[in-house]
């Protein structure tokens, strides 16, 4: 290709093509989408010439950091990128017979479909890595989603036709079932089972410091350096579930939750008198306005940000914050509508503790339908689509809710079903398994499959963690999926029609047909 940079893996990609330009869409330069390309090309070159070994504990932690640093909005920082591109490289050269690194040109030049297929194992295979990441980070890890990437990425340097990727494609989402389902052995054991929590948006005057993602390990360490310092601790974005947990809600001093989803951060953190941690991914290049603020941790970097490194001494953070001073008044916040808290913590352990009421509201007529509305937050026209939806759903239906897409409307009070709130957060992203268990549990109790339930999945995508749980339903046979705001630039006309064809994935139109459509008597 003749464009300074290719890259289509994210929903608000240019033109809904890819984007070609000397930045991409979500703020990367040309130098870093060639080294992301080359570290993804060193990957597939490590898992070819590691055949049909078994990977090492270095090798494994090289292919899920490598993978989870070429995901969306992770890591802008061109020297960070090359050391790891440097490690990889080096892993490989001793490997008795050592294959060159793959030329991702080969990808984005392959034939339309197979390109299709590729694009959605390997960009589903950077969503599993991020989930595997924090996993592993609690000490929970699993040997066959360890030795899949290893397999999946091989697999990427061959020729074949459809049918000879198909079978991965599903695969994927078959692994990424199980490293989700990892991950929430590792939450739930290392900070306890979540529990239904009101979140206030009021941030307190005093010294503060904000911290947004999905990694509850770093959150735990910031409270556990923070107790006592006279610092208040806000989550942002994903990191709101954090509320939830036993282990995390019991430090006095975390407060409540900043800001809305992570694609208004350029505007909310413009005059914020407090440093930003970053956790993981859904960093946007911060303006001068507060880039002397923001500091990252993990895999997460961009240039000229203080980095927290390994030994996760977070005093340059608990120092800016001091420094700072915070708000010298109480400040009331809201959300997109104007609501004043939200709440979260419904993990299918507290759903399903309920089952029997659900089932019972379902019998008797009170609740008619489940919606699982869910997914990425982005900032392309369209999403308003999801608080025009929930806003609009009857009062005998009731809305579950998970990830960032939820901004969009979760404080809004839709009151309750009997003792159950209409609109119920599950969690973050990969808590989608919670939502898998309700629906199987839902299942067995009414004696049919997931398809014959009253439930409708509606979901945003953004990122690449959103591919993987779309893989994993497909896997699953979940059928009658309505995905928005736009669908996958990468994804071919003909791997559609297959989709739609053996799934029936239908893209979103308006929330009126839409619920016309799913809530009349013929659906």
């Amino acid at each position: 290709m003749s464009q300074e940079m290719f890259c289509f893996q994210c929903e608000q990609t240019a033109g809904c093509s890819g984007c070609t330009k000397k930045t991409g869409v979500c703020g990367k330069s040309a130098d870093t989408a060639k080294l992301q390309d080359e570290i993804t090309g060193a990957l597939i070159g490590l898992a070819k010439s590691l055949g049909e070994k078994h990977a090492s504990k270095e090798q494994i932690r090289l292919m899920v950091e490598g993978l989870f640093s070429t995901l969306t909005n992770v890591n802008f920082d061109n020297d960070d990128l090359n050391r790891q591109l440097s490690k990889i490289r080096g892993v490989k050269a001793l490997l008795a017979d050592a294959a060159p690194d793959y030329s991702m040109e080969l990808l984005w030049n392959a034939q339309e479909d197979i390109r299709s297929l590729k694009s959605l194992i390997l960009f589903g295979l950077r969503g599993v890595a991020a989930y595997a990441y924090h996993a592993t980070v609690l000490g929970y890890e699993d040997d066959t989603v360890n030795q899949f990437f290893f397999e999946a990425m091989r697999l990427l340097s061959k020729d074949g036709g459809m049918n000879d990727f198909l079978p991965t494609v599903l695969k994927v989402g078959e692994v990424n079932l199980k490293c989700m389902e990892l991950l929430d052995r590792a939450n739930t054991q290392t900070y306890g089972i979540p529990s239904p929590v009101t979140v206030p948006l009021k941030v307190e005057k005093g010294p503060f410091i904000v911290i947004s993602g999905h990694d509850l390990r770093d959150l735990k360490l910031l409270l556990e350096q923070t107790e006592g310092r006279g610092i208040q601790i806000y989550t942002h974005g994903e990191m709101l579930p954090a509320h939830a947990y036993p282990e995390l809600k019991k430090y006095s001093h975390l407060k409540g939750n900043f800001g809305t989803a992570w694609q208004n951060q350029q505007k909310e953190f413009a005059d914020l008198p407090a440093p930003i941690l970053f956790t993981t991914n859904c960093l946007m290049p911060p303006k001068s306005s507060y880039q002397d603020r923001v500091f990252t941790t993990e895999v997460v970097a961009y240039p000229g940000m203080v980095h927290i490194g390994e030994d996760k001494d977070f005093t340059p953070v608990i120092e800016k914050a001091l420094e700072l001073g915070g708000y010298r008044e109480d400040q009331n916040f809201t959300g997109i509508n104007g609501g004043t808290q939200v709440t979260t913590g419904f993990g299918h352990h507290t759903i399903l503790s309920v089952a029997d009421q659900v089932a019972d509201a379902v019998k008797s007529g009170a609740l008619k339908h489940i919606f699982l509305v869910g997914g990425c937050d982005g900032a392309r026209a369209g999403r308003n689509y999801y608080t025009e939806f929930v806003q609009k759903t009857p009062a005998d239906t009731a809305v579950l809710t998970l990830a960032c897409g939820k901004y969009r409307f979760n404080d809004l009070s839709l009151g309750t079903i009997g003792s159950l709130p209409r609109l119920m957060d599950m969690g973050q992203c990969n808590d989608a398994y919670g939502a898998i268990r309700v629906a199987s549990a839902l299942a067995e109790v009414f004696q049919c499959g997931v398809n014959e339930l009253p439930l409708t999945l509606v979901l945003s995508w953004y990122e690449q963690k959103a591919v993987c749980i779309l893989l994993t339903l497909l896997h699953l046979g979940i059928r009658n999926i309505y995905l928005g705001p736009s669908l996958p630039a990468f994804v071919s006309p003909n791997v559609l029609n297959f989709l739609v064809e053996n799934y029936q994935l239908t893209p979103i139109s308006t929330p009126e047909e839409d619920l016309k459509k799913i809530l009349s008597p013929q659906a």
